[in-house]
């Protein structure tokens, strides 16, 4: 056992380990040992993945999860030199189900139980939501730590990777090779259409981000737009844009939970906010949206949505290990709904259901974008945030970008209307097509 247990034993079991899938898989990526030895686990290398102890491999045998890989990578214990979005392509691309079944787990076994006998190494995350992460209570002032912690970052980071509308939701591209600016123009334009906005109509954006919805309904179409958010760095960003752009007439703004707002509207937008919402609280969230609005007015919600499944009743709650990452480190109390649970609650909370539309693909490509501007602005955004959050944001991004590729994911905009007492004509025109003409 001492023998097995020798750092030179240690080193040749991983070796050998690594060449084998390398010879299995032939993925493009160099992997170097604590060592510094290198293993090319394919050709044409595009990344390479450091492992820096044996400790790390006892930790990841132990654990397999994706919260500890995800600790490894963010604590550096494990580190990358490349994109991770292109490493995520590669093994995408490379790594298929029948190629992983022809990898033998006894000769794997044979290799690697040395490292059972290992101190695992136990990374930790310094930048954690540590309480109610999965949203059980859902409470206001949950609500409110819940943005703070994931938009209160710094205004100055995401502006390393947003657009400069500083828009954070999906992008509409129009074709798939357009700049993300034109696809988050394209998407502002978009809403205020399928809104069917007209001049001096009251707008009201609920979750308003940093603004850009707003300024532009008011610079586009004429609208008095007022915007919500109970984050601090998006509130001030926005009033100040608001007056940089000489909108105080039109554009308004305040920190303000959706549940307490009075007032009536013409139109009410919900982008990218739905997810923070919490299932059981759909009832209470589509009621006081329904109070908001003017009777035949119109709501667009944006959100995005789990897929169903045949027994989607019991599995809604269910927490898989990638959600539970995400609640974790980076959007602590979300939870996603299938489309048709979302539908489900509009209908039934007194609105009329008119258009759904897909954006699932539209995400998937924002995300990639979004990662990679991230990871071109690496310096700056580590002396913002530091290098961990750095490492959990470009993890998240890419993540997320796979899962909207995979379509484990999806995104969907619904636009509904409050339904009429007197049962009324919905106003809306016979088709659609004045949504995509130039």
């Amino acid at each position: 056992m001492i023998r097995a247990l020798s750092p030179v034993n240690l080193l040749a079991s991983a070796h050998a380990t690594a060449t084998y899938i390398g010879e299995t898989l032939h993925v493009p990526l160099t992997l170097v040992l604590w060592d510094r030895s290198r293993i090319e686990l394919g050709e044409n290398s595009a990344a390479t993945i450091t492992i820096t102890s044996a400790n790390v491999i006892a930790s990841l045998l132990k654990n397999p999860t994706l919260d500890n890989m995800i600790k490894h990578y963010t604590a550096g214990s494990v580190l990358l030199d490349g994109e991770l979005m292109v490493v995520g392509q590669l093994l995408r691309s490379h790594v298929k189900k029948k190629d992983i079944k022809r990898i033998s787990k006894k000769y794997l076994f044979s290799k690697m139980w040395p490292f059972l006998f290992v101190a695992a190494h136990k990374p930790v995350a310094q930048h954690s939501f540590d309480n109610d992460a999965q949203g059980s209570q859902h409470k206001n002032e949950s609500n409110t730590s819940y943005i703070q912690f994931h938009y209160d970052v710094s205004n100055a980071f995401y502006q390393l990777f947003l657009d400069p509308q500083m828009q954070y939701s999906c992008g509409y591209f129009k074709e798939w090779d357009n700049s993300l600016e034109q696809a988050q123009i394209d998407k502002l334009e978009m809403i205020c259409r399928k809104l069917r906005l007209k001049k001096d109509e009251k707008l009201l954006d609920i979750g308003c981000g940093w603004g850009g919805l707003i300024c532009y309904a008011a610079q586009h179409y004429g609208v008095y737009a007022h915007g919500i958010t109970l984050s601090q760095e998006q509130y001030a960003f926005t009033l100040d844009k608001i007056k940089q752009l000489g909108l105080e007439d039109k554009v308004t703004v305040e920190i303000h939970d959706y549940l307490t707002l009075e007032g009536l509207y013409d139109k009410i937008s919900s982008i990218g906010m739905f997810e923070h919402i919490g299932l059981k609280n759909f009832p209470a969230y589509f009621r006081k949206i329904n109070s908001l609005l003017r009777e035949g007015g119109i709501l667009l919600n944006h959100g995005i949505a789990r897929r169903s499944k045949a027994n989607s009743h019991t599995t809604l709650t269910k927490i898989t290990p990638e959600k539970r990452m995400i609640l974790k480190y980076i959007f602590p109390g979300s939870e996603l709904a299938p489309i048709g649970h979302t539908l489900n609650n509009l209908e039934a909370y007194g609105f009329e259901v008119h258009d759904v539309e897909a954006w699932r693909e539209h995400y998937a490509l924002t995300c990639q974008h979004w990662c990679q501007r991230l990871e071109s602005n690496k310096q700056e955004a580590i002396s913002l945030v530091g290098i961990e959050r750095y490492r959990l944001w470009v993890a998240y991004l890419a993540g997320v970008s796979f899962g909207f590729t995979a379509g484990s994911i999806l995104i969907f905009q619904a636009v509904a209307s409050k339904r009429s007492k007197a049962k009324k004509a919905s106003q809306l025109p016979p088709t659609r097509a004045d949504l995509y003409s130039s």
